[in-house]
């Protein structure tokens, strides 16, 4: 499989995008990999790069998000941090990613079992950690079932799971409420901005559509 290029990267549109990640998270399932040689792909990308994706996921390190979705050198821009969640630094890379590098689709990746959501669960506190903790705990406030405090914590792995759902919707929401370049992208339908979520027992994403 080849490197895209620019003229490649412009014939890809949103809808596109989505279906090379679908195939790729397939490929990942089924145990298989595209063929590439990454070490040309090196040299083609020497000069410039024009991925087609921007996935912005958890720092967990089972969720590589081109190892799940079987890409290769200068396909995505892969921006991570625990929670996956957005700061105005986040929305600079994905606006750069879009605006100025050419990227279609804009992919906000949760995860099943995520430790960030874990401790928002919790509500730990622990130096740094408490402020990245706080930004996530709208996301546990949001989900309202079960209202019994003694089972909404990180052993009901049900709703830590709910509330990482949650957690992908607010960062999108987030995004469209902070960012004017991507939302006007986004109508014109240069972009599609849209979530999902990896298992970590099966390899599966599922995307919101």
């Amino acid at each position: 499989m080849k490197t895209h290029t620019k003229e490649t990267q412009s014939t890809i549109t949103p809808a596109k995008s989505l279906q090379f990640l679908k195939e790729g998270n397939q490929r990942f399932q089924d145990n298989l990999k595209a063929n590439r040689n990454l070490l040309e792909q090196v040299n083609d990308t020497s000069e410039g790069q024009f991925p087609f994706a921007t996935i912005l996921s958890c720092i967990d390190s089972r969720v590589s998000a081109e190892l799940v979705f079987d890409q290769g050198l200068g396909d995505i821009f892969s921006i991570r941090i625990a929670g996956n969640f957005v700061n105005v630094d986040i929305l600079g890379s994905m606006e750069f990613a879009c605006k100025l590098a050419g990227t279609k689709l804009v992919v906000v990746l949760g995860h099943t079992s995520c430790g960030a959501i874990k401790g928002a669960c919790d509500h730990a506190r622990m130096g740094n950690l408490t402020a990245l903790i706080n930004k996530l705990e709208p996301a546990v406030a949001a989900v309202k079932e079960p209202k019994d405090e003694q089972i909404r914590n990180s052993k009901n792995l049900e709703f830590v799971d709910r509330v990482s759902e949650e957690n992908v919707h607010l960062t999108i929401e987030n995004i469209r409420e902070r960012s004017r370049i991507l939302v006007d992208m986004e109508q014109n339908d240069e972009i599609k901005i849209i979530g999902a979520m990896y298992d970590l027992s099966t390899g599966t994403v599922s995307f919101y559509e």
